[in-house]
């Protein structure tokens, strides 16, 4: 199922922050990853688990390794030089993409629900939550990656982890918000809860045998169960007080 488009007919706030969220994936795609070409661009602020548990920068060299497909040697990219604290990159790999399918994909999760979400919220109150739940999903991808024993040199990137946050929010606050899918040839109406809770059981039943985001996998499905998580656990704490009107005795 892909989400085309839900319900605005509610919506009183011009998602301003969601659409800033939404540019600033493409322009740094376009102009500083330059449409994936910029290899040491990507190695450089993408997030590596190793750097993040021990806190310093990695550099390595690229290194040659044999495609288990093809048969033919392919050249792995070193990790570049992070020119400030390695957990900054705990942020800057939310607004960064392996490939315009990764980019097209994540982008279109977040025009769909992230506006519903900001008009609960407001726009400041939005923009803290997604950056928080990204941050939180990052590092659940870096600790079952070390408990997991992954390869803790591989980075990794994306605005999966923030988006499954606002994901895992709409599911508590809109469960039965209609949202229309393309679905086997066909655009159907459906309950958001069918919508996401069949994302996020896909996401956990994949993620099984690869929590930590293996070479084999190349998703980290723990991202995306960790910021679903924290979407649901996070946003009632952020919702807005509701203005409860004195009461007369009588």
């Amino acid at each position: 199922m892909i989400p085309i488009r839900d319900d605005n007919s509610d919506r009183i706030r011009t998602p301003y922050i969601n659409y800033i969220f939404i540019a600033l994936n493409i322009l740094v795609f376009i102009v500083y990853q330059k449409l994936g070409s910029n290899i040491d661009f990507t190695y450089s602020y993408a997030t590596v688990p190793a750097e993040i548990l021990s806190g310093r920068d990695i550099v390595t060299d690229a290194t040659w390794a044999k495609d288990p497909i093809s048969g033919d040697q392919v050249q792995i990219p070193g990790l570049g030089v992070t020119p400030f604290p390695v957990w900054f990159t705990l942020l800057t790999s939310m607004f960064m993409h392996g490939g315009i399918a990764h980019l097209g994909g994540n982008m279109l999760y977040l025009w769909v629900f992230g506006d519903n979400l900001e008009d609960r919220l407001g726009h400041l109150r939005y923009f803290f939550f997604y950056i928080l739940c990204g941050i939180i999903a990052s590092l659940s991808h870096v600790f079952t990656d070390y408990f997991f024993g992954e390869s803790h040199l591989i980075p990794s990137l994306g605005a999966s982890g923030a988006i499954s946050g606002v994901m895992g929010a709409y599911l508590l606050l809109f469960p039965t918000r209609r949202v229309t899918v393309f679905f086997i040839f066909t655009f159907i109406s459906i309950p958001a809860f069918i919508v996401l809770g069949s994302w996020i059981l896909l996401q956990v039943a994949n993620g099984t045998g690869y929590l930590g985001g293996s070479e084999a996998s190349g998703i980290a499905y723990a991202a995306h169960i960790g910021g679903f998580i924290a979407g649901l656990l996070l946003i009632k704490g952020f919702m807005p007080k509701q203005n409860v009107p004195f009461l007369k005795r009588r």
